[in-house]
């Protein structure tokens, strides 16, 4: 269970870089540097792979009952899950 709260956090993260690897591409001024090759890293590379991975493995334990709110925050679920759709629309399109 620790380990799947981890990983969330991780992916929150990794999600929150994907936002902002979005809006660097609106202002290719952002697009050097150290610290911006490594959020384009984590947020298209890393971003996708990991939510995929931990919302999956979050909605089998949510469903098997394992998980609970007092384990597991919702909020975390839901805006990973969130974060999710919009990477497969923004990534598909």
């Amino acid at each position: 269970m620790q380990k799947l709260i981890f990983f969330a956090r991780v992916a929150f993260i990794c999600n929150v870089c994907f936002v902002l690897t979005w809006f660097m591409r609106a202002a290719p001024g952002l697009q050097q540097g150290q610290i911006a090759s490594s959020i384009i890293v984590l947020g298209v590379g890393l971003a996708i792979i990991l939510n995929c991975l931990t919302s999956l493995v979050a909605v089998v334990m949510l469903l098997r009952k394992k998980v609970t709110g007092t384990t597991f925050p919702y909020w975390l679920f839901i805006i990973n899950f969130l974060f999710f759709i919009a990477q497969l629309i923004l990534i598909l399109k």
